[in-house]
């Protein structure tokens, strides 16, 4: 048999084998498990209405369709969650939380006496917890390295139990900064133990150059900054500018070059239009933000998130938990103002996305910010809308999750009463699906 005829007889029976191959394990692979949701009233945040008597269909993780019950056949037989008399929305979304940290441990001592072994126990209960409170998905923006990244994987390997985690890395802080060990005598310094820091501290462009590159090495989603002071922090104001200019445009530039996008922490005037004109992709907090400021965020497309809830938290508990008085006296100054601003970019036209600094207080009490989100300007569907598919644009997963359309996460959750009428509703969840798994249900299961 000549050579080339061989080959060719050779290179056909391969062929042949790995189509029976590939037609026995399409045989082999599991059915997808289906299941019906009775959706009676849908809020899917792809517009400010409700829709009425709806199925969403689920198949695995992802939601197939989305349509009107009367074009829907349910087989008989179908596993069915019958949702027909409950608000159905897309999973919420924070975009500013701390896992690893505890609300009655402020007291800043208490960074110097925790291992990473108790911010580690911490997170994995507050994960699960803001899960059930209806967050499907967080951005942790502040933590011990590489806490949460390795969260982030853990649920995601479904070891644990909690929201998808899109991860920072330390913060990055200046000597002396939010963030800082500051206020400690000269042997207390983050410099101590490496391993443990919780901030970054970088003096000037190039360090940061390397701080960004290193925590992508470490697989971080995003970058965290502190452009300006902060109010839980020892020795530093909040109006404060900290990193300069030039060393956030670095930052945003390293980050932007991986496909990273990059917070901004600050509360200052000045700091906000730095940070904004450095081309951050959101601004945290932004309690004195001026018309300048607000313009410029307009303009850029630059998303505000700020935490206007905690200040209750933070002027009615955080004292008998062991904040310092200093502390406390920052927020009276900053919180009102905070809020007032806050009115002032939502008029202005701002980008807004949730966030609320879980973990300055209980995680799971996320949802306590929608009544002041609305208060100061916002209509209940624009608040939700913050939270659901304005907060997955934020966090570069619009593809993904944020509203219930085909193909996207089965991220449900479900209240027993209209939260376009009364926002409120949302801080007690009653159902929780994430990834087509129902992990809460307060509600009936029907089985058809």
């Amino acid at each position: 048999m000549p050579l080339s005829r061989f080959v060719f007889l050779a290179l056909v029976l391969c062929f042949m084998t790995s189509v029976v191959a590939a037609q026995q394990a399409e045989k082999e692979k599991p059915a997808p498990h289906v299941v019906y949701v009775k959706a009676g009233h849908l809020f899917d945040a792809t517009s400010d209405v409700l829709r009425e008597n709806v199925v969403i269909t689920v198949e695995d993780e992802r939601i197939k369709s989305v349509a009107a019950a009367g074009e829907v056949k349910i087989p008989a037989g179908a596993e069915v969650i019958d949702l027909s008399k409950a608000w159905v929305l897309p999973g919420l979304i924070d975009c500013h939380v701390h896992l690893e940290a505890r609300a009655d441990k402020l007291d800043p001592i208490e960074d110097v006496r925790w291992t990473p072994f108790k911010g580690g126990f911490a997170g994995v209960v507050n994960a699960k917890t803001t899960l059930m409170a209806g967050f499907t998905s967080v951005r942790d923006v502040g933590s011990s390295p590489f806490f949460a990244v390795d969260l982030r994987d853990s649920i995601n390997e479904g070891f644990i139990v909690g929201p998808r985690v899109v991860a920072s890395g330390p913060p990055l802080s200046i000597t002396g900064g939010h963030g800082d060990m500051n206020s400690f005598a000269p042997a207390v310094s983050n410099s101590m133990y490496p391993a443990e820091k919780d901030f970054a501290i970088v003096d000037g462009p190039e360090e940061v150059r390397h701080a960004v590159r290193e925590q992508i090495k470490y697989r971080v989603d995003v970058i965290k900054l502190m452009a300006t002071g902060g109010v839980m922090s020892q020795g530093d104001q909040p109006g404060a500018e900290q990193l300069t200019y030039e060393e956030m445009k670095m930052a945003v530039d390293e980050a932007h070059r991986a496909n990273r996008k990059v917070a901004a922490h600050a509360h200052g005037t000045q700091g906000i239009k730095d940070a904004v004109r450095a081309g951050v992709d959101s601004i945290e907090h932004g309690s004195l933000i001026d018309d300048e400021g607000i313009q410029m965020m307009k303009e850029r497309g630059t998303y505000l998130v700020a935490d206007i809830y905690n200040d209750d938290y933070i002027l009615g508990m955080a004292q008998q938990f062991g904040l310092p008085e200093a502390n406390i006296e920052k927020e009276r100054k900053l919180g009102k103002l905070q809020r007032e601003n806050f009115a002032r970019a939502v008029k202005g036209g701002v980008k807004i996305a949730f966030g609320t600094d879980a973990g300055v207080y209980p995680h799971g009490d996320n949802a306590k910010q929608f009544h002041y989100m609305v208060k100061y300007g916002l209509t209940p569907a624009q608040a939700i809308k913050a939270a659901t598919v304005n907060a997955a644009d934020l966090i570069d997963r619009k593809d993904i999750v944020g509203t219930i359309e085909a193909g996207k996460y089965a991220d449900i959750i479900a209240v027993t009463a209209n939260p376009l009428e009364r926002i409120e509703v949302l801080e007690h969840v009653a159902f929780v699906m994430k990834g087509g798994k129902v992990y809460k249900d307060e509600l009936t299961v029907e089985k058809k």
